[in-house]
């Protein structure tokens, strides 16, 4: 009988959805599941733009330019301009979601071999698209008790190696919620200039910045033939289904690059771009009202857990994710536990375990992140589940006084 690749047989699991036959048997015997595992939003998808997406005349869904509708790009180019970004329509790639923009990034600008410094823990994703590559990531840890800030550049020194391509992070940050300071971003500047690399910035999560504005990569300007971004309107808008993204670089080598990529795929989603260009007229007050919904989210869930005894986490300042320590030793098992055995007035919570967001084994075994993407009732109700389940987990490392002592939540900004 024929074999299937070593390649299929050793891709990383997502740890966001290795869980789910485990949802699937809870759900099937009754039980209410409150997903915080996965980024999926429950907001409406931009209801104006939808109503016009609607009447756009279409009578074929031809193929469209490989790099993307051209009034798309032109429209972005003035979405940038917004953040002070000044770009051309040649500057930007339109992928198939940002998943393909990152997958370009890889194959367009680094060998099989190569290596990636990623900060940890980081978008688990990475780990798949860098195996398919044949890219090495190398991971340097952050910390929770600093929150997840940007690591110095000794730590970064250390790592660098001949094979040494490129430096990525998410910002603001997934699983984190970080969002990264000039200085952060300037640190990281001078480490790629310094070794002439790359520094691709995954900013699909620009919008919701809640604490400070977001310093985009391309804001400066000494990284114009260094920086590549990687975009999406899925997050933004609530189109996690309309599969566009983007690949945006200054770098003209870069793009000739991904340019033959992409014409080997033909081209991105026609119906998606269509509707994209259309969610960027008049989109202000959308994504305003969006941003100040998940800050409230993110407020709910950042005070339940930091009551809760023995949680430790940062106040995340954006995205819309946080990331906690539990009093727990096993995070995949505490998980399983809590979809298999715990049930909390016919409910309970899926979470995604932290060991999956790092790649140094043996890190994140007492950390999960956490998907505020609930409505706000929804979201309290599931931190009473949560609050009730972690007294009853048997793994719980709490002693009795801990217990009942104060709070452990600690917050960066407070």
């Amino acid at each position: 009988m024929p074999v299937v690749s070593r390649r299929s047989q050793t891709v990383p699991l997502s740890p966001f959805r290795k869980l789910i036959p485990l949802a699937d048997r809870a759900r099937a015997k009754g039980k209410h599941i409150y997903h915080l595992n996965i980024g999926q939003p429950d907001i409406k998808t931009h209801p104006q733009a939808v109503a016009r997406f609607r009447e756009l005349p279409w009578e074929i869904l031809d193929y469209s330019p490989s790099n993307g509708i051209d009034s798309y790009r032109e429209a972005l180019c003035g979405y940038y301009a917004r953040f002070g970004v000044q770009l051309t329509a040649d500057e930007i790639m339109v992928t198939t979601g940002g998943s393909e923009a990152i997958l370009f990034f890889m194959l367009a600008c680094l060998d099989p071999g190569d290596e990636i410094i990623i900060p940890e823990p980081f978008y688990a994703n990475y780990n798949g698209y860098a195996h398919i590559a044949g890219v090495t990531v190398i991971p340097v840890t952050s910390d929770i008790s600093d929150g997840f800030s940007i690591p110095n550049a000794e730590a970064f020194a250390e790592k660098i190696t001949p094979r040494t391509r490129a430096i990525v992070i998410t910002n603001p940050n997934n699983p984190t919620g970080a969002c990264y300071s000039r200085e952060e971003m300037e640190l990281l500047s001078a480490i790629v200039r310094e070794h002439d690399l790359f520094l691709c910035v995954d900013e699909v999560y620009r919008e919701f910045s809640y604490d400070a504005p977001l310093q985009s990569v391309l804001q400066l300007e000494e990284l114009h033939e260094h920086a590549i971004v990687i975009d999406s309107v899925s997050k933004r808008y609530s189109a996690t289904g309309a599969r566009v993204g983007a690949l945006v670089c200054r770098n003209r080598s870069v793009r000739e690059s991904v340019d033959r990529f992409a014409k080997l795929r033909l081209s991105p989603p026609g119906l998606g771009q269509r509707l994209s260009e259309v969610m960027l007229e008049d989109d202000g007050p959308y994504l305003q009202e969006v941003k100040e919904e998940y800050q409230r989210r993110r407020d709910i869930v950042y005070d339940r857990l930091r009551q809760m005894p023995g949680v430790f986490l940062s106040k995340p300042g954006g995205a819309f994710y946080c990331f906690a320590r539990f009093p727990i030793a096993d995070s995949e098992d505490f998980c399983r536990w809590l979809l298999e055995d715990f049930e909390y007035e016919g409910a309970t919570v899926m979470l995604s375990p932290g060991p999956g967001f790092y790649a140094t084994p043996g890190l994140g075994m007492d950390e999960c992140r956490i998907a505020y993407v609930l409505n706000t009732g929804e979201l309290a109700k599931s931190m009473d589940c949560l609050e009730a389940a972690l007294s009853a987990y048997p793994g719980n490392t709490l002693t009795p006084a801990e217990a009942d002592g104060a709070p452990a939540g600690a917050s960066r900004f407070s």
